[in-house]
């Protein structure tokens, strides 16, 4: 049964735009969306977005071109929010991008702050969590790291964009990827067409 409420959670890997790119229309599709920002994504939104995100005045505003007050901005140090507990039900959660720090500390439970502990949540909850990496190339501790999270229940979506639909703005192509984690959290999608299918 669904619950209209999604987890999601941005690292400080590079790729600020597919969280962006994700949040814009994540918020269309669920009644509550509960974020949490490391510093480092702070720091990456900036650098690559020009976006200064700014945790005592949090709005979506300027990050997402529209204020969705159903985005619940949280304290990534703070335990005591929803998604630290197993309690607390959800429709799933996306890591979007996802640091190799961040995959690493998760896939052997390591829970130092709350996206950490909100994952960790998820796996033992047997629930959807969705990691989307953006790094390569990826050494051997990477692979590893990533096989033992497949292996405990998460989805691997690497942000690899495709193509094949002639995408003329970055913002296009990152929504190729958007796409594929909102099909993957079972949201029917308009983003992209199914291949091969008409529609």
């Amino acid at each position: 049964m669904s619950t209209g409420r999604l987890v999601v959670a941005v690292t400080g890997a590079s790729g600020a735009i597919y969280a962006q790119r994700f949040l814009m229309h994540a918020a269309k599709s669920f009644k509550e969306i509960y974020l949490c920002l490391s510093t480092q994504a702070i720091q990456v939104a900036d650098t690559e977005l020009g976006i200064f995100l700014d945790r005592q005045n949090f709005s979506t505003k300027a990050w997402l071109g529209e204020d969705y007050p159903h985005i619940k901005l949280l304290d990534e140090k703070n335990y005591f929010t929803p998604p630290a507990s197993g309690s607390f039900r959800h429709d799933g959660m996306v890591i979007v991008p996802c640091s190799m720090g961040t995959a690493g500390r998760i896939a052997n439970g390591i829970s130092n702050d709350l996206i950490t502990r909100a994952a960790d949540v998820c796996l033992k909850e047997q629930r959807k969590l969705i990691m989307v990496p953006r790094e390569m190339p990826w050494n051997l501790i990477h692979l590893r790291n990533m096989t033992q999270l497949a292996e405990a229940g998460a989805t691997i979506l690497p942000a690899c964009p495709a193509w094949y639909t002639n995408p003329t703005s970055l913002e296009e192509l990152a929504d190729t990827v958007v796409a594929r984690i909102l099909q993957s959290l079972g949201v029917e999608q308009q983003i992209q067409s199914q291949w091969m299918v008409e529609e």
